[in-house]
């Protein structure tokens, strides 16, 4: 180890070229082979069901089964329906978060009497666990009979609506947005601090005011955390299961059933261990197809 000499009061240590390095490689490994295990053991094992006949119902049905599993889903409308409803539901939910978001974002930031305690409301539906808020909303909000919107519309001479069974895919949908518009208000709020006010004045000075000054000043410096919000939010919301088995349980028929919810019903209420393991590959495969695009489009969006 040899020290610079250019200045031996601000002198560093310096590596000399014939010093060998530190291999950290076998400090890192326990943890990247731990890490490692942890992931391809479920894979390997839902692959390795995924060719095989098992039927919880029927143990004499076993052996390989190759293709046959995919070839069953492939060809049955539910997975088809299933692609389909969960698409529906990431997109709406996607765009209530980010339109709601940048809204409560931008009513927040502003200076009023309470804004701390309006903000912590305002967050707190985030936390609630998705069981919890699905029972809420089914039995106090949503309800036909005895639901706060049902009160509401009978009060105003309306009759009432029964949301899981009218529009079952959309209730689910509010009440997903309700849980994550906290999450994408956190993170454009957190964003709306770094705003330069002097950038502001200077276009309030210029004439700007209201929408002119939101769509020109706001809303592109909201843009790059709006597009990690879309992210973040994809990767959960592909995985929408608790609201749907609390609320519709994939019904009326199968108007609510999303991939994660078929590939339940199939391992836990058929009983097909084989053919879910087929639906959590196409499912795997699906995702990591979404994930690419949505990674290489954000990722050339912060580039800007």
């Amino acid at each position: 180890m040899l020290l610079s000499p250019k200045n031996p009061a601000l002198a560093r240590p310096v590596v000399a070229e014939d010093e060998p390095l530190i291999n950290t490689t076998p400090l890192m490994a326990p943890s990247v082979v731990l890490l490692f295990i942890w992931m391809i053991v479920p894979l390997a094992m839902t692959l390795w069901f995924s060719v095989q006949r098992y039927n919880l119902l029927d143990p004499t049905s076993v052996g390989f089964a190759w293709f046959d599993n995919y070839e069953f889903l492939l060809t049955d409308p539910a997975l088809l329906n299933a692609i389909k409803n969960t698409i529906a539901l990431v997109v709406g939910v996607l765009a209530a978060t980010v339109v709601f978001g940048v809204a409560c974002a931008v009513a927040l930031d502003a200076q009023f009497p309470g804004r701390g305690i309006a903000r912590l409301f305002c967050i707190i539906p985030f936390f609630v666990m998705p069981t919890v808020s699905a029972l809420v909303w089914k039995n106090l909000l949503m309800n036909p009979v005895n639901g706060l919107f049902s009160w509401v519309l009978k009060s105003v001479g309306l009759p009432a609506i029964d949301w899981f069974s009218n529009y079952p895919l959309s209730s689910i949908g509010i009440i997903v947005a309700w849980q994550w518009i906290p999450f994408a208000t956190l993170i454009l709020l957190t964003s709306l601090q770094s705003l330069d006010r002097e950038q502001i004045e200077a276009a309030r000075m210029d004439g700007a005011r209201g929408w002119t000054l939101f769509w020109n000043i706001t809303l592109p410096h909201l843009y790059r955390s709006i597009t990690i919000v879309v992210m973040i939010e994809t990767i959960f919301l592909l995985s929408v299961f608790a609201e749907i088995l609390v609320t519709t349980s994939g019904g009326p028929g199968e108007a609510s059933t999303t991939l994660p919810f078929l590939i339940y019903k199939t391992a836990l209420l058929d009983y097909d261990v084989g053919g879910a393991s087929a639906g959590g590959v196409i499912a795997i495969i699906l995702a990591n197809i979404v994930a690419f695009f949505l990674v290489r489009t954000i990722a050339h969006n912060l580039e800007r």
